[in-house]
Parts: C-alpha cells; sequence; structure tokens
C-alpha cells in the first residue's frame, strides 16, 4: 500500500479538525495552518457533517434504500452507513475513496459488514468507479440510489472537468434518485491564505461561487432551501455562532427524469 506521508492530504487535515486520531504530524501542521487562516474551519467541517448526516437521513425518509459516497473520507462516527442503517437496516452503502489508508481504515471498520464497501477509486475517473465490480455489487442502478459528493469537488480543478464528471454519475443514475453535495467557497470571506494551505497537500483547493456550484445540479430538482451554507440547510437545532462565515455550500436535489 502506497500512503504518501510527506504531504497532507485532505482526508486527514479533515479528520484532524474534525477532532479525529487517523492522521500524521503534517497534517495536522497543515489544519493548523488552515484554522489561522480561516478561523471558522473547525466550525465549518463539522458543520458540513452535520449537514451529511441529515440529508442522510432525508433520503433514507424518501424510501432510497442505496448510497454511493464518493470522496468519503476517514471513517468519522457517525458514518454514513450508521446514520443510514439506523433508520433502514437494509440500506446498502459504497463507499469510494483516492487514499489507500481511508481504505484500509475503512475495510477494518467495515470487515464484518456486508451491506457496506469500501473501494479504492479516484472521482476524476467517474466510469470506473461506476463499473468497479465492488461497487456494482452493492448498488444496483436500475433502483435510486443516492449519490453523495461531500466537500470533494473542491478537490478538483476546472482542469478536470467537474461538472463532465457529475454528468456521467448523474447519468448513470435512474428516476428518484439524489444527489447531496457540498462545496468550499470564498463568497462570504477571503480565503485565498486557506487555499494556500493546499497548495503543498495531494490536493489543491478550489474554491467556486454560488451558481458555479449551483450548475453541479444541472439534471436535478433542488429540494428547498436550494443552495444553502451547510448550517442553514434544513437545521434541527440552532446553527453555531460565526455560521454566516461558513464557506461551504450544500444542497440535495431529486432527478425526476
Amino acid at each position: 500500500m502506497d500512503i504518501d506521508t510527506s504531504r497532507p492530504h485532505p482526508a486527514r487535515i479533515y479528520d484532524y479538525l474534525l477532532g479525529g486520531k487517523d492522521h500524521y504530524e503534517v497534517d495536522q501542521r497543515a489544519g493548523d495552518e488552515l484554522a489561522a487562516a480561516a478561523p471558522e474551519a473547525r466550525i465549518g467541517v463539522r458543520a458540513n457533517r452535520a449537514f451529511l448526516q441529515r440529508a442522510v437521513r432525508h433520503v433514507v425518509g424518501t424510501g432510497v434504500r442505496q448510497i454511493l459516497d464518493i470522496g468519503t473520507g476517514l471513517p468519522t462516527s457517525p458514518n454514513v452507513h450508521e446514520v443510514a442503517q439506523a433508520l433502514a437496516p437494509d440500506v446498502r452503502v459504497a463507499y469510494v475513496d483516492n487514499d489507500p489508508i481511508v481504505a484500509a481504515h475503512g475495510n477494518a471498520l467495515l470487515s464484518r459488514s456486508g451491506t457496506t464497501r469500501i473501494v479504492l477509486g479516484d472521482l476524476r475517473d467517474p466510469r470506473s468507479v461506476l463499473d468497479h465490480p465492488d461497487v456494482r455489487g452493492l448498488i444496483d442502478f436500475d433502483q435510486p440510489v443516492a449519490l453523495l459528493l461531500v466537500a470533494v469537488l473542491h478537490f478538483l480543478s476546472d482542469a478536470d472537468r467537474p461538472a463532465e464528471i457529475v454528468g456521467t454519475l448523474r447519468d448513470a443514475l435512474p428516476a428518484g434518485s439524489f444527489l447531496v453535495l457540498s462545496h468550499a467557497t470564498g463568497d462570504f470571506a477571503d480565503r485565498s491564505a486557506a487555499q494556500a494551505v493546499y497548495t503543498k497537500a495531494t490536493a489543491s483547493l478550489n474554491l467556486r461561487g454560488h451558481a458555479e456550484v449551483e450548475r453541479f445540479f444541472d439534471g436535478f430538482e433542488l429540494l428547498e432551501p436550494g443552495l444553502a451554507q451547510v448550517p442553514f440547510w434544513r437545521p434541527d437545532a440552532p446553527p453555531p455562532p460565526r455560521s454566516e462565515e461558513i464557506g461551504f455550500y450544500s444542497g440535495v436535489a431529486r432527478k425526476t427524469t
């Protein structure tokens, strides 16, 4: 297994900011730099995680029983499958990430679960993700699927053609499927210093504005309240202090045709 510990990795920085333990000193330093550059960073990643959990509960509540989570990151409890299966034990979850350490931790965590798998794959090659035998063995693309792209698309540059990637994934989903997405933005504060932290990481941070993020939902019907900062997407508790500064957009949308 080839794990690069010389440069910070976004999944491990995220784990550090969430208070996890699956990271290296290089990731901790990057996380501290990020928090110094964007003081709301720790609040933001927690709010993003809370959005993910609310969104999962919503899509499972509509009857969806399959989840494809691409760019899952390191397992932080409650995980997507824990949230989903607490509501419906028959929900199947395929996790996909391009970091070998994520796959290793995930496999250790999920080894006893026949309804959940983790796949080493790259969002930049969506066809290989969709065609992966472990994904196909769990996800039936003739039935509705909840596609999760949470805090991952901002690690793709425009040269990676992220809209085309999302389009490929969308076209593989049947009607009744959902897209759950969150994305970093600089709309609420100058976050160029935060972006600079990722120049030393394994992936760059590509901030996008409201209109750019909303375009990822082309071909889907956005649910209310539309594209909103993560604390304000159907909150189930009072938003944390400084929520107005949090630089994450979020949305959930349904594919109707």
